[in-house]
């Protein structure tokens, strides 16, 4: 066999079920071995599409995305959805056509350097130039992207190395091991924990990749400790736990803000300083902080811990559970925040004023998604009011991607989540900024039969940048575009086409869409003077002491 089998062979023996990208000149003898092979490849409209499917497969399944370029523009293309899945913590493998060697030391047609170029946005990257070693740079590529904290990887494969005959076979998968915390270290969060009068637990998305869901609500639910969630932490507790104070993350100050005002003890878990600034909910760093993970705390001069519990999170919230004794502790005052927090998010729920308000078409939404459903949302302003008014049931049923934060992930996004999936609904939240980034891969979708829904929440501009300019300096500029006929566009593509023209239109609308065996697309037109007002109320927010 050449390099190019050998390599689609490796990549069977690591379980990959997709590959999404484009074909290419350089990339041919890969994809002529994956002709053979049971592997799907998805054949993508544009690389950074095939990036971000494969960034969020990662992130649904914990096992690595696979997405495949060409050389140079091609290769460019597929950098934002790579950087994306290494800064949320995706485990995705990156693999990229290149001239061959021959070509390498002059100047010559496409070609860049693209394991220099790789190297920042990436935890590893090789090029392979000896097919012998096939075996080895594939299996420490997925070991690499797969281990904590998960990301992104790159193999480069020259054209002529991929014709090359070799022999050899896929190395074994190594068995990776739960590593456990110290005794000592388990002893010292205990005892904070147990010393503590208002302690809060802030999880993030470190918990739902660790699988610590169950552990971490138990957790809280025997030690009465109330918990908030970053936007990537959503559903590692139940939204509707008598506990779950929702998500923290926004720039403003919010309910849950006071929370951390009056905490005498954060338990960070599965927490990432990527997700959500210490120095945003720790500005002086005087909170005292448990930090328990899957790695040791990053270096922050507002996140410097009491105790760090480094392991599995699993058995470490087991372990400190059994170890801690709060008998003596009367309720935290985090939870008198509660009621404040749900009325806030019930109040829209009447709401029929049309352009719709942002709170009230997430409400709707929540209504209709079950708890197992998956919301994938884009990056502008939406994704503010999605991270505080979208609660979850479930873990990984709501995905933001929030280290990156890329425009244009949504469309991509969910037709993974759609190929994980199958009988769950799907729903692509994305501004009209977004949804022009991406919106070709609507035909993927359709081609390759997983309809879901995308929501537009239209309002001629990037909504984000405008709330961020009027803030700072009172006026906005440069924002404002034109958009097609949304509904004529889906029609185009053999998709369906809806439009919203009162907000009781909303819910009946939807309901239909995610009945379609086609993809669909709903435009909606959508009130963000909203932003100014959360804006305004969130600078008189007092706290209750």
């Amino acid at each position: 066999m050449n390099t190019a089998e050998l390599l689609v062979k490796c990549l069977e023996n690591e379980g990959v079920k997709y590959v999404f990208g484009l074909p290419g000149e350089e990339n041919m003898q890969v994809l002529e071995a994956l002709r053979d092979s049971p592997i799907q490849f998805v054949t993508t409209r544009h690389e950074q599409g095939a990036a971000f499917m494969a960034d969020v497969y990662g992130r649904l399944t914990g096992k690595a995305g696979v997405c495949l370029s060409t050389l140079g523009p091609g290769a460019t293309n597929l950098m934002t959805g790579v950087a994306d899945a290494n800064l949320d913590g995706a485990p995705l493998v990156a693999i990229t056509g290149q001239v061959g060697t021959d070509r390498m030391h002059i100047e010559s047609h496409q070609y860049l350097d693209l394991v220099a170029m790789f190297a920042p946005v990436t935890k590893w990257n090789s090029q392979i130039v000896r097919p012998s070693n096939t075996p080895e740079i594939v299996r420490k590529a997925f070991k690499r992207a797969q281990q904590e904290k998960p990301g992104a990887v790159h193999i480069d494969l020259p054209e002529n190395i991929a014709e090359m005959p070799v022999q050899g076979n896929p190395l074994k998968c190594d068995r990776q091991d739960k590593i456990y915390a110290s005794y000592k270290s388990l002893n010292d969060a205990a005892t904070a924990i147990s010393r503590a009068n208002n302690p809060l637990i802030l999880v993030g998305n470190g918990a739902i990749r660790d699988d610590a869901s169950d552990a971490l609500t138990e957790f809280a639910t025997r030690l009465n400790i109330p918990v908030a969630n970053t936007f990537m932490g959503k559903g590692a507790i139940p939204y509707t736990h008598p506990l779950a104070l929702w998500t923290v993350g926004l720039q403003q100050r919010d309910y849950i803000s006071c929370g951390f005002d009056n905490t005498d003890l954060v338990i960070a878990v599965g927490y990432d300083l990527i997700e959500y600034s210490p120095k945003k909910w720790n500005p002086k760093g005087e909170i005292p902080i448990v930090h328990i993970g899957t790695d040791s705390a990053e270096i922050d001069s507002s996140y410097i811990p009491l105790v760090e519990v480094v392991g599995n999170i699993t058995d470490s919230l087991d372990e400190i559970l059994r170890r801690s004794d709060r008998s003596s502790k009367g309720t935290p005052h985090a939870l008198s925040l509660r009621d404040d927090i749900r009325q806030d998010y019930e109040q829209h729920a009447n709401d029929n004023e049309f352009p719709i308000k942002p709170q009230k078409l997430i409400y709707d939404l929540r209504q209709v998604m079950g708890p197992d459903d998956v919301v994938i949302s884009d990056v502008g302003a939406h994704k503010m009011w999605i991270a505080r008014h979208y609660h979850c049931e479930r873990p990984n049923t709501c995905l933001i991607s929030n280290g990156f934060a890329a425009m244009g992930i949504a469309i991509p996004g969910a037709i993974a989540a759609k190929l994980v999936h199958p009988d769950r609904k799907v729903v692509a939240a994305t501004g009209d900024g977004g949804f022009m980034m991406n919106c070709q891969e609507l035909e993927t979708a359709l081609r390759t039969e997983t309809p879901f829904v995308t929501i537009i929440f239209n309002d001629g501009g990037y909504g984000l940048i405008e709330w961020k300019q009027e803030a700072q300096y009172g006026r906005a500029s440069f924002i404002e575009f034109g958009n097609p006929d949304f509904v004529k566009f889906a029609e185009s593509m053999g998709l369906k086409g809806y439009r919203v023209t009162s907000t009781e239109e909303f819910v009946p609308i939807l309901k239909e869409a995610l009945a379609q065996d086609v993809p669909a697309v709903i435009d909606c037109p959508v009130d963000y003077r909203e932003n100014a007002r959360f804006s305004a109320k969130s600078g008189e927010l007092s706290c209750p002491m």
